[in-house]
């Protein structure tokens, strides 16, 4: 009240409603990962965190997918193979076996946008720690997560190239995502893949859970989950593939000869034949440096390989075959950064107290490995607690995500995945709101408009089916007062303590139909 000098009317506006409580977003991943490019119009991106919301942005800022160079190689053991040389008329003693081997490109974030963006991902951040020219660093990997420390927005953090390193370099950039989200920052949560994911536990090279079990350890499990088995995608299509993917371009020549029973010259028979002449001149100019013709515009070097992969494609089953296997080992994908798109498509769609599973995957046609319902069971539920969430494979349904637990199995409290990414979400909204009142009156006044203020968001999440209860007063708690959550002592060191109380959904992750037979009545 000011004091008044002259006569006169004097308006007093007083507030009626307390602050409201804000939700914070919870889906925005952040990705840490190479790239081809780091640049904003001549301003470097690398080894900063920078938020994109499409795939085109991506394309703007961090440029396009590596060019993924394979080798071809004659392979002397027969069971371990990419494809056979069959000509016409050959002796199945004479079919000889190949191998695949990739050379570069050994890279996962772009595929991995991709798969995320078109699994319903929405805004994200992107952490550039280096080039396609770099070789996969797990200390570059761990720096880049630190740099998300002066960022606010992010609420998830997924690496899928740290499964390019070996399982110990892997096992250290895993072990600083759980550090970061449920040590340093305490409101984000971590998407783990299983490290040699793609393959069977049965596989001879040992069991890829287990593994992943005993090298993980037991800190801050409740805030990461992970995923298993790999997955088979879509993304990659073989038109942006073609002859360009291979290194020894001269063997690649003289498999088709072969394949196609050349010689190094045409004969008189093939020069009659303008099919035969067509496919001997196709396979002369693979190799043809066309793009170092100063004749040729980029567009005509451009059209004449399209054309030459077209003509390969039509003349050539093994080079058919040699693009399919290509096509299915740049598709193989880790699945962490599609379940950041079901996470972010689950919580606009129904919200983040919705356990982000029995979701159908996009862009991607199977898992590597075939789940069955008994072999769930060591996955879901263990000892140990470090529970894995099933990707499996469903008659009539696709492939789905089957499963909604933290690391933190075991656990009552932080079991569930939506359990926890709810209660990060309640926190910080809270936490922001609460800023508001920082320096003010530690007295009766204030502790009501903070209890209000909270009892009113928290009604609204109830209302939406965050909280579990018949009514409010089921479902959450708030307490805030002198004799209640303060002592005078506390009063008088400036503390305002505010105790709330939730009772979050959890998942009816076990669905029992009981049935018994009953007397005839009638």
């Amino acid at each position: 009240m000011g004091q008044y000098k002259t006569p006169g009317v004097y308006i007093v506006e007083k507030n009626a409603f307390p602050n409201s409580v804000v939700e914070v977003a919870t889906a925005v991943p952040a990705f840490v990962g190479y790239t081809e490019m780091a640049d904003n119009k001549g301003t470097s991106l690398s080894n900063k965190p920078w938020r994109i919301s499409s795939m085109a942005e991506f394309h703007s800022y961090y440029g396009y997918a590596p060019h993924a160079q394979f080798t071809i190689a004659p392979k002397d053991d027969k069971t371990d193979k990419d494809f056979d040389l069959v000509t016409p008329n050959s002796n199945p003693k004479e079919v000889k076996p190949y191998m695949l081997t990739q050379d570069t490109g050994k890279y996962l974030l772009y595929y991995s946008m991709m798969l995320f963006f078109q699994n319903g991902g929405g805004p994200c951040y992107i952490v550039s720690v280096g080039s396609y020219a770099d070789d996969i660093d797990a200390e570059k990997l761990t720096a880049g997560v630190d740099l998300l420390k002066k960022e606010q927005e992010p609420t998830m953090v997924v690496i899928p190239e740290a499964m390019l390193l070996d399982k110990d370099n892997c096992t250290s950039v895993q072990q600083a995502m759980l550090r970061h989200c449920g040590e340093t920052m305490r409101n984000r949560f971590a998407i783990l893949d299983i490290h040699d994911g793609y393959k069977e536990r049965t596989d001879p090279s040992g069991d890829c859970i287990n593994a992943f079990r005993d090298a993980l350890g037991i800190n801050n499990l409740d805030f990461g989950a992970a995923y298993y088995p790999w997955v088979n995608t879509t993304i990659v299509q073989e038109r942006s593939l073609g002859y360009e993917n291979i290194t020894n371009l001269p063997d690649l020549q003289a498999l088709l000869k072969t394949e196609l029973q050349f010689a190094d010259a045409l004969t008189d028979d093939d020069k009659k034949d303008p099919k035969r002449v067509a496919a001997f001149n196709a396979i002369a100019d693979i190799g043809n440096a066309w793009d170092k013709d100063a004749s040729l515009t980029p567009d005509v070097v451009a059209t004449k390989k399209i054309f030459l992969n077209k003509t390969l494609v039509a003349i050539s089953p093994v080079f058919n075959v040699i693009l399919d296997v290509i096509k299915r080992r740049l598709n193989l994908l880790p699945p962490a950064a599609a379940m950041a798109g079901v996470y972010t498509a689950t919580d606009n769609q129904r919200g983040v107290w919705k356990a982000p599973a029995n979701v159908s995957l996009n862009s991607v046609s199977a898992p590597t490995v075939n789940i069955t319902h008994a072999e769930q069971e060591d996955l879901n539920v263990t000892t140990a607690g470090k529970s894995i969430n099933a990707i499996r494979t469903f008659i009539g349904e696709g492939t789905l995500v089957w499963g909604a637990r933290t690391l933190d199995g075991n656990s009552l409290d932080w079991r569930y995945i939506n359990v926890r990414r709810t209660m990060i979400m309640l926190e910080e909204s809270i936490k922001l709101a609460s800023k508001a009142y920082v320096f003010e009156p530690n007295v009766a006044n204030t502790w009501v408009t903070i209890k209000g203020m909270i009892r009113n968001f928290l009604t609204g999440i109830w209302k939406r089916g965050g909280l579990a209860g018949a009514s409010p007063d089921d479902a959450f708690a708030v307490f805030v007062g002198l004799g209640e959550t303060m002592t005078p002592e506390d009063i008088l060191e400036g503390m305002l303590r505010v105790t709330v109380l939730v009772a979050i959904s959890r998942p009816a992750e076990f669905i029992e139909i009981t049935f018994q037979q009953q007397m005839q009545k009638s």
